[in-house]
Parts: structure tokens; sequence; C-alpha cells
């Protein structure tokens, strides 16, 4: 039977892993010299640890593997530090109705307890499938309590057998993979901040303040969506309403994202009624990537459209006839514009270069989950 290591996790060495990561001012990018697992390394080397863990007929070393598999999907889900989730007491802190796991605030100075991160439905299932094998029935409280030496050559030799450096695959470079990855994803800073358990200001304007439960229902949406893998959207921006201005026919609709950043939009008022929206709703603001307009420009140029966003330009993928250009705005946010052949030799745009991000209120599509 493995047993629990008193000792001090040497994850904390380096658990800062770069705040730079979680700095909105330099929005996700790392050292070009940084190495990280993608999504599809992560999830390469997820099937290598679920293939592991069934693969012995022996149910001693069967419930080892399932104590490791398990690990691996907490840290991999939900970016906790090693010695979190060693500590979980599952029959208390695994809360199967409301699909969270609570984790003791370790690294908290201020006494700030637990803090709650969302899981998807299906790892919900998962988990609870592992605890309900015999092994695991009886001792639901105590079936993370493995040593912590032990996980972490477990982590390095799956990670090894994937042909990934070991670093890579130990237990800090999954969590800063993890934090990676949600933000590529669109999650907003506040969230990744919360979910990894950073004890942060949350630079929500002012206008707008956003609760614990709501920075759940955002985490709660961004994680679903992640396990449903995705729609075809590539711009959305999830807040909360912070105005509405009725006209006759039409009405127009401020929304402040978890971020901070501001959305205009414009619908009918019938949409308004049939859609329940009100002051504090939170919702989705999506913008299709054609209607995003792209300017090099040194000041803010002067337009009437609504919505306007300094970033920098991340990736350009060239086609035959279009050619998408991913910008990262100030907040952290990405933004996909796709323009013709002929405007991107007029505009000129190269990766690194600073760019305005545009688009007028008329092609915000809210949706209401």
């Amino acid at each position: 039977m493995d047993t629990p290591q008193s000792s001090k996790s040497s994850d904390s060495r380096s658990d800062s892993f770069n705040s730079r990561l979680l700095n909105p001012a330099r929005i996700y990018k790392v050292q070009d010299n940084a190495r990280f697992l993608d999504p599809t390394q992560l999830s390469k080397l997820e099937q290598a640890f679920r293939s592991w863990s069934d693969v012995s007929t022996f149910p001693q070393i069967r419930s080892s593997r399932k104590r490791i598999l398990l690990i691996f999907l907490l840290i991999r889900y939900t970016g906790a530090r090693l010695n979190e989730v060693l500590t979980l007491d599952l029959s208390k802190q695994f809360d199967i109705s409301k699909r969270v796991i609570r984790y003791d605030n370790l690294k908290s100075t201020k006494g700030l307890g637990q803090r709650e991160v969302q899981i998807s439905s299906e790892l919900v299932s998962e988990m609870q499938a592992i605890l309900n094998e015999p092994a695991f029935i009886k001792q639901v409280g105590s079936v993370l309590k493995v040593d912590m030496g032990h996980v972490r050559r477990k982590f390095y030799e799956r990670c090894l057998a994937c042909g990934f450096p070991k670093n890579l695959g130990s237990p800090n470079g999954i969590r800063r993979a993890r934090a990676i990855e949600l933000m590529r994803d669109n999650v907003p800073l506040p969230v990744v901040q919360h979910m990894l358990g950073h004890l942060t200001p949350n630079p929500t304007v002012a206008l707008v303040t956003f609760s614990d439960e709501d920075i759940h229902q955002v985490e709660r949406h961004f994680i679903e969506r992640e396990s449903q893998r995705k729609t075809s959207a590539r711009n959305e921006f999830f807040g909360k309403i912070a105005n509405i201005r009725k006209g006759d026919i039409q009405s127009q609709i401020e929304l402040i994202t978890v971020s901070g950043a501001a959305i205009t939009t414009v619908i009918t008022n019938n949409s308004l009624k049939r859609l329940g929206l009100k002051i504090g709703s939170l919702i989705t603001a999506e913008i299709k990537a054609p209607w995003v307009i792209l300017q090099k420009a040194h000041i803010q140029p002067l337009c009437t459209a609504e919505n306007i966003f300094k970033g920098t330009v991340d990736q350009i993928q060239r086609g035959k006839l279009t050619t998408e250009f991913i910008v990262r705005i100030q907040d952290g946010t990405e933004v996909c514009s796709l323009v013709t052949e002929k405007s991107r030799k007029k505009l000129d745009i190269c990766e690194k270069d600073d760019v305005w991000v545009i688009f007028n209120s008329f092609a915000v599509i809210l949706h209401v989950d």
C-alpha cells in the first residue's frame, strides 16, 4: 500500500511557473525557448495513462495504477498542485451534484480556506466509476494518499514512454501546460487564476462585479464546452450585461467580460425579450472571423465601429484565397480575423505586429446557454 509523505512538495520551488503566463499585459506568451506539452501531446499522455492503468490483470497492481490515473486526471483537468491533490479527501471534497473539487488553499497566507474548481460531467462520471471499484469503495477518503516520489516516478515513466522529455510530464509540468491550454482556449484570465489558486486581484472594471457563483458559472461554461470539444466559433467573449439602452425597435447592450473588456452589440427588442436579457445576465458574445477588421496604426483609428481593441498578431495562416490572422488583445483573449489575399497584401501585417482589432456592434451575436 502506498503511504503519504510528510515532507513539503518540491513543486513549490517551481510553482511560480512564470508569472508571465498569467500576466494580461504580456498576454499568455512564454519565452521562445520555453517548452510545454500542447493539447495533442496532453491527449496522447492521457491515453498512455489510461492504457497503462488497464493493462494489468493483478488486482493490487491495477488498483495502484488507477490511483495514479486519478491523480493525473485531477492535475490535468483542474491544474492543481500535486500536494493539493494528495491531501484531498474525496469523500468530503468531491461534490458530485455541483461537479466541483474543493481544494484546500495550502499556499494561502490569508486563511482563504478552500477554492472550488469546476470539472466536466464526463470527468465526474469517470471518477465515480473508479471510486466505485471494489478496491476503493470503502476507502474513498484515503484513495489519493500516495507517496509523492512514487507519483512523480510514474508520471516520468509515462511521459518517456510517449517520447516526451520527462520534465514536461512532471505534475508541475502538466499544471503549467493546463494553464496555457486554458488561456489559449480563451478562458478569461481571472478564471484561470482562480482555478490554479493564484491569489491575484480581479482586473475587471469597476462598473461590474463578478461574484464567486458568477466565476463558477464561467468555469462551467468553458469546462463543459471543452469536454464537448468545441463549436466552430473562434471569437467568443463570456461576461455580464452592464447596460441596456432600449430604443423603439432595437436595443444597445454593453457586455463586460470577466477580464474587463467591454463589448457593445445591438439587437432587436424582440430578441431582447425572447432571450430574457437583463442587466446582470451572464451571456456569450460571438463575432465571426470575416467580420473582424484589422488595422495597423500607432494611434486608435477613428471609425464608426463601437468595438476597438489593441492587440498583437500571434499567428498568420495563409491560404490560396484567404488569410487567417490570430491576434491577442490586451486582456489575453484570442481574436481571429479572416481576410482575402488581396486585403492581406494591402495590410502588410506580420507576426508580432501591433494592430487594432475592430468590429461593429451589429456584427456581435449573443447566445444564452
